[in-house]
């Protein structure tokens, strides 16, 4: 009986004692001026079981006392790929000091000689991308995660909520049909409680369109390495307001995963 009890203590100890680091504890550890972390991200869509696009992530946050400050995330999408995120999310967008500069596709391809980027004022860093809408750098988000649950076990915190539910740590109200849409997820943490891999899915079915589904899978790497994000060169890029108006350039830029629930 002695050795039976043992036996199983000895195997409960590794997940209790990773069970036992908070996560949201860790992170706000990181929060240090100067320090940051990144991040390579994949997502793949579907319609009715059939691709319908892959696109890879990359990207650097900055952090400062209380979350992130900057960031610098660049897209990058297969040819084939004919999701909406695809057609409106920009391929590059750096974030720094309340403005947002953005380069690439739609971006670029109208602008004054010389010019290589479009300023947007009202950029406020985030860790959402435009695909992976559970920004963990957010500690009610990231507490939420781990509360709700359903099991923890080799590290990974599995559970699922609704959008609304989300919606509500963000501090925001949603209703209707994209309230009730589900979100699987799967939250990986090192022997630090530093999240390491977030994966989430989603799936919402449009009638005669078919039902899409989203997966993405995000890497977290180099917690707590040297950071600096800067604007980029100002003789290298323009103002939106002082475009001509007869240009193609977007005139906002599109949201979001995060913007696209909270607004």
């Amino acid at each position: 009986m002695a050795l039976t009890t043992a036996a199983a203590l000895v195997t409960a100890t590794p997940a209790a004692q990773a069970a036992s680091v908070d996560p949201v504890k860790a992170l706000k550890k990181q929060f240090v001026a100067g320090h940051g972390v990144r991040i390579s991200e994949k997502t793949r869509m579907s319609i009715d079981g059939k691709s319908i696009g892959l696109s890879r992530t990359t990207g650097s946050f900055e952090f400062g006392k209380s979350g992130i400050v900057a960031s610098d995330v660049r897209t990058h999408r297969s040819s084939k790929d004919k999701s909406l995120s695809a057609a409106l999310a920009p391929p590059r967008i750096i974030t720094v000091g309340g403005y947002s500069y953005v380069q690439g596709g739609l971006f670029t391809e109208d602008l004054p000689e010389g010019k290589k980027w479009v300023r947007y004022g009202g950029g406020e860093a985030s860790g959402s991308t435009y695909n992976q809408i559970l920004d963990i750098f957010e500690p009610k988000v990231l507490k939420t995660l781990v509360s709700r649950a359903k099991n923890f076990k080799g590290g990974t915190y599995k559970g699922a909520l609704t959008y609304s539910e989300l919606a509500k740590a963000y501090g925001q109200k949603l209703s209707g049909t994209i309230g009730k849409i589900k979100i699987d997820y799967a939250l990986k943490v090192n022997s630090k409680g530093l999240v390491t891999t977030l994966t989430s899915a989603w799936s919402l079915d449009f009638g005669v369109l078919g039902k899409t589904r989203s997966e993405t899978e995000t890497r977290y790497l180099g917690w707590g390495s040297k950071v600096k994000i800067k604007a980029p060169a100002k003789d290298l890029w323009i103002d939106v307001d002082g475009l001509d108006e007869d240009s193609d350039v977007p005139m906002e830029i599109p949201n979001n995963a995060l913007n696209s629930l909270t607004n």
